[in-house]
């Protein structure tokens, strides 16, 4: 019958549990950031003024690479989102 380990009584061990716990969420909450500013930029491009779209990719290349910078994404995953983002809005202006 597997079932959960039995749970640790060394000090340091539940101390280790609960760091896990909170990086683990702070990780989950900025990784669902990332994709929310993503499909925001996306769908708010074509309508935007261009002073509105450049404030906004701006923040979003602050977040992604302050996720990148903190370990929560590689930096790999982090040039490759920025890209993405920067030729949607390049594209985006050339059409303009």
């Amino acid at each position: 019958m597997a079932g959960k380990a039995a749970p640790k009584k060394n000090l340091s061990a539940l101390k280790r549990v609960r760091q896990s716990e909170k990086l683990s969420l702070r990780n989950q909450s900025k990784k669902a950031e990332i994709k929310t500013l993503e499909k925001k930029i996306e769908s708010v491009l074509p309508s935007t003024p261009k002073e509105e779209v450049a404030r906004q990719i701006k923040a979003s290349i602050k977040t992604i690479a302050g996720a990148a910078s903190k370990g929560i994404i590689h930096k790999n995953t982090a040039a490759r989102k920025i890209s993405k983002i920067t030729k949607l809005a390049n594209a985006s202006r050339n059409k303009s």
